[in-house]
Order: C-alpha cells, then sequence, then structure tokens
C-alpha cells in the first residue's frame, strides 16, 4: 500500500494539471494516470465519509484548479454538502423465519442480503406476516396494481425483480405492457423499496434472479450491510434486502406456494398480493449509525453569450470502500472502471476544452458522491441545484466504459427516450460508428446512474455505459464486446479486482469519451434545446423549456 502525506494531493494535480498545454486530443496516457491515481490505496476505496472522501475530494478539487476551472457549488465554493444518514448492520442477535414446520434460520450473504436506512441501534423486526406482492408496481397509467388495496402495515412484502412483462410470452396480454425486455422504473429495486415503505412495511424483501437484476448474487451482497441514505427522507422499512433465488423458493414452498407458479400469476393485471400463510419474520440485528456530510464536487467553464445556460457533464467519484480481504489480501474495492474511468473523462474533456475559445454556454463538471448507495449525491443536487433545472440544456454522465478496444459501434441507452439520441448517432456518424441499441435493456441501466437524477426533472440525458451490451469490437466483434461484459459484471463489478491493469486497451473508451465531448461542445456553442420525444415519461417534466 502506497502512504503519502495529504500534502501530496497537491502536488499529484498540479503535475497532471501541467499536462493542459498538450494538444486538444484525447490522451490514454493521462487518463491512465488518473484512474491509477484514483483507485491507489492511498484513496481507501473513495467511499462517502471516509479518509478515502477527504483525500478523492482534495485531489479533484486539485485537478479542476489546476486546469484553471472556476468553483461551481454553492457560495461559490468546489463543493456541495450532501447530508447523508451512514448505517452498517452488524451480526444478528436474531433473524430467522417462523414456518408451519419450524423455524428456518437465514443465513446473511448466502440466504439473505439485509441493510437498513433507519437511524435506531437496533434494526427490529417481530413476527411480522410475509405477504407476496408480486412484482409490486402500482401504475395507473398502465392500468395496472399490484396491491389491490392490501394492507401492508406492519407486515414484510416479498417482491420479484424486474417488470410484470419481463418473462411474458409473446401472446400474453401483459406482453409489452412495461416496454418487454427493457425495464421501466417500476422494476428497479429502489421503486420496490419505496412503494413498500409508502405502504407502511416494515420490512421489504426482493428474490433475486440474475437476469432480472441484471447483475449476479455476488453484487448484490458487495455493500457488506452499509447503507446510505438522504437525511432529508424517512422510511417504514426496519430491514430491506433480497432473498437469494434458492431461499425464495424454500420460503415460499414452506408457505405452500410455488415460486414459478407466482411468477406465472404476477404477471397479469388480476393478480393480487398472497399472504404467506404462517409466515413470519423476526430479526433484531445491531446497527451502527451517523450523519455523515459527504460532497458532490463541481467545476464551471463559464459561457460567454448564453452563460446562464448549462451542460452539464457528471461522473461518480465513490466507490465500495474497505470490504473483506480477497484471496490476494485485498480489502479495497477501488473501481477502477466503475468510475474512476469516467472521472478520468471528464478531467480529460474538461483540460481539452479549456485549450478552445470559450463556449457560448457554461459548461459544469460534476464528481458525484454516493452514486453506488442509490445515486445519492445527484439526486440531492437535483433537489437542491446550484443551476436551474430550467436553464440546463442536457445532461451527459459517463458511468462504466468498456477496456477491450476499438468498436464499430456505440451502444444506446434509452431508445425513443429523447432527441439526445439523434445527438450520438450524428457524432458517432462522423467517427464512421453506427448506432446499436442496448442489447440487455432488463438492466434497467436508464434508471441506475446519475443522469436519472436530472431525467426525472424533465432535464433530456444521454448514458455513455458499456454493459448495457456488447459492442461491436473492431477486434473480436460482437463476441468480443460480450466476453468483457461477462467478465467484467461477472467477476469485479464491485468488487476488489475492479483496478486498473495493463490489459487495458482504451482505445475503444477514448471513442466514447470523444462522442461525449464533442456533443457537449456542440450543445455549447449553439441555441438548441434537445426534446424528450412523444411518449416519453420525462416530457412532462420539462414543459416548454427551450420552445
Amino acid at each position: 500500500m502506497t502512504i503519502r502525506p495529504l500534502i501530496a494531493l497537491a502536488a499529484a494535480a498540479l503535475s497532471l494539471g501541467a499536462a493542459a498545454a498538450t494538444p486538444q486530443d484525447l490522451s490514454a496516457t493521462r487518463i491512465t494516470q488518473t484512474v491509477r491515481e484514483l483507485t491507489d490505496d492511498f484513496y481507501q476505496g473513495r467511499a462517502p465519509g471516509t479518509l478515502g472522501e477527504e483525500r478523492t475530494v482534495g485531489y479533484l478539487i486539485g485537478r479542476f484548479q489546476a486546469l484553471g476551472l472556476e468553483p461551481a457549488g454553492p457560495g461559490g465554493k468546489w463543493v456541495q454538502d450532501v447530508p447523508l444518514l451512514h448505517t452498517r448492520l452488524g451480526t444478528p442477535q436474531q433473524l430467522e423465519l417462523a414456518t408451519p414446520k419450524g423455524a428456518m434460520p437465514l443465513a446473511i450473504g448466502t440466504d439473505a442480503y439485509l441493510s437498513t436506512l433507519q437511524g435506531g441501534d437496533l434494526a427490529k423486526v417481530t413476527a411480522a406476516p410475509l405477504v407476496f406482492v408480486g412484482y409490486g408496481v402500482q401504475a395507473p397509467e398502465r392500468k395496472w396494481d399490484d396491491f389491490k388495496g392490501a394492507d401492508l402495515k406492519g407486515k414484510v412484502a416479498v417482491f420479484l425483480i424486474n417488470d410484470p412483462d419481463f418473462e411474458a410470452g409473446p401472446k400474453e396480454p401483459v406482453a409489452g405492457k412495461f416496454g418487454g425486455k427493457a425495464m421501466t422504473y417500476y422494476g428497479r429495486w429502489t421503486y420496490k423499496f419505496e412503494e413498500a415503505s409508502r405502504r407502511g412495511a416494515v420490512a421489504a424483501l426482493i428474490v433475486h434472479d440474475s437476469a432480472g437484476a441484471g447483475y449476479g448474487w455476488n453484487v448484490v451482497t458487495s455493500p457488506g450491510g452499509e447503507n446510505y441514505g438522504l437525511t432529508s427522507r424517512q422510511t417504514s422499512l426496519a430491514l430491506q434486502g433480497w432473498l437469494s433465488h434458492e431461499m425464495g423458493d424454500r420460503l415460499l414452498a414452506a408457505a405452500g406456494q410455488d415460486l414459478n407458479k407466482l411468477r406465472a400469476a404476477a404477471r397479469s393485471a388480476k393478480f393480487k398480493p398472497v399472504p404467506l400463510a404462517g409466515l413470519t419474520l423476526s430479526a433484531a440485528i445491531p446497527s451502527s449509525h451517523e450523519v455523515i456530510t459527504s460532497h458532490n464536487v463541481l467545476a464551471r467553464l463559464p459561457g460567454t453569450t448564453r452563460a446562464d445556460e448549462v451542460v452539464m457533464l457528471g461522473a461518480h467519484w465513490d466507490a465500495y470502500g474497505a470490504g473483506k480481504a480477497d484471496e490476494q489480501g485485498r480489502i479495497y474495492r477501488p473501481g477502477a472502471n466503475d468510475d474512476a474511468l469516467g472521472v478520468a473523462a471528464l478531467l480529460e474533456m474538461a483540460r481539452g476544452y479549456v485549450e478552445r475559445p470559450s463556449p457560448q454556454r457554461s459548461i459544469v463538471f460534476a464528481a458525484w458522491t454516493a452514486e453506488e448507495r442509490g445515486l445519492l449525491g445527484s439526486e440531492h443536487y437535483a433537489e437542491n441545484p446550484v443551476f436551474p433545472m430550467a436553464k440546463t440544456v442536457a445532461n451527459l454522465t459517463i458511468d462504466v466504459l468498456q477496456t477491450a478496444g476499438r468498436a464499430k459501434d456505440v451502444v444506446l441507452i434509452g431508445q425513443g427516450q429523447s432527441t439526445m439520441e439523434d445527438e450520438l448517432a450524428t457524432a458517432a456518424a462522423a467517427q464512421g460508428r453506427s448506432v446499436t441499441p442496448e442489447s440487455l435493456p432488463e438492466r434497467g441501466l436508464f434508471y441506475r446512474a446519475d443522469h436519472f437524477s436530472f431525467a426525472k426533472r424533465g432535464v433530456p440525458v444521454l448514458l455513455m455505459m458499456s454493459l448495457a451490451g456488447a459492442s461491436d469490437l473492431e477486434q473480436g466483434g460482437r463476441a468480443g464486446g460480450q466476453a468483457w461484459i461477462d467478465a467484467y459484471t461477472g467477476k469485479c463489478y464491485h468488487q476488489t479486482c475492479d483496478v486498473w491493469d495493463e490489459s487495458w486497451n482504451l482505445d475503444g473508451a477514448l471513442q466514447d469519451i470523444a462522442l461525449v465531448q464533442t456533443i457537449a461542445w456542440d450543445l455549447a456553442n449553439s441555441g438548441r434545446w434537445p426534446t424528450w420525444k412523444p411518449g416519453s415519461e420525462f416530457a412532462a417534466a420539462r414543459g416548454n423549456v427551450g420552445r
């Protein structure tokens, strides 16, 4: 592990900032330097509210200062304070299901994964009845209500992941009602927990399956019982989390139910919640808790003739901090690709911009906190914007880029949402590349990155994330692109092995960064206002801005 005095942060920032005099092309070398810096053990895996955050924020401020950008936080500061509740569950004193055939223990990490967003010393549930709520969706605009007025107060809601039409056959009435394989926000785990809390449940459990979630059980358990939430929000849930698929089968069987049959029933608009007869959950788990102040880092390249209008570029600086040691003894989960590479891209784009004549519109660079904990940093900003949403032209976000080489195409996330996809098509064509709609829309990536906090407020967005589908690599084709996704998500996503290594080929990442750089610069030097396309659920929030 490399240990350095804090004064080294400024030196590291200034030494990289000196490279700003080089030509305006993107540099894999500079990007690699930044990734290797941010993933050094010195930053302790960049968890919010830790010494690792203090060092990371200091480093980023130094880099932005060295580039000659202006602070863009409230009151002329470089940072926006983000108050967070930070919790971590300890070893359970009690955690079991009561069934008609006796007690069924739950093993944390194997059978279940749990966390809490309440601030007490003990996360406690006492003999709470379990209710299976299917996909747990209430969507009036789609004439869908899984709850049918069921009372969930004091109960444990058991959900399926994804949308009601995720596994539907083409002849089923529900087919296509929620976008088919393309996950809507109703399919996200965040929505399930929010809905359970709105209905007064004391706990919420989602039955995991890799296809529906878009990631394996290893990703679910990676936070290690830790959680973060905005202090401005309250929840009725003493516990929230997941059941392994195997435990879901066992749990439902103990109530005389069959998981596969319930899945089929939940695909019907006639579905009603199913009380799991004889099953109750009792838990008593010690919880450490604290209120911390984390930080978004915000920098601005001021515009000239339309300086009050903002094009925003974003990536998240946080990763997962310290966890259990792996086979090599590594404890830090440093997020090299997720999302130190995105932050490095921000800095490299900023370096290119400051060497050009000033843009007409201002460009804001945002390094968000707590993305990994539910988009909390960007959500806090969206609730408390420094620059009005009505003056924010677009948000472009980078979060995980493929490191397997040049690609013939770029993957579009959120097809049919906004004219930002037209901007992408134009920029890609100039590179001689095509646009391929995401091949894994069931992963719901449009709802899983910081741009979503802006989409909800009506700001058109573009997400560059290579997990959405296999790139058509110049060397290896689409099979090679899929092999990269499988290797990354299957082994290193949110794990200690998400580190830079010499096998990285950043040529494809540079292509994608150049697309974002081009689109943002073009918007910053025009009077265009991207718009939502007809049928997008976000169009109403934008209203007549820019029209």
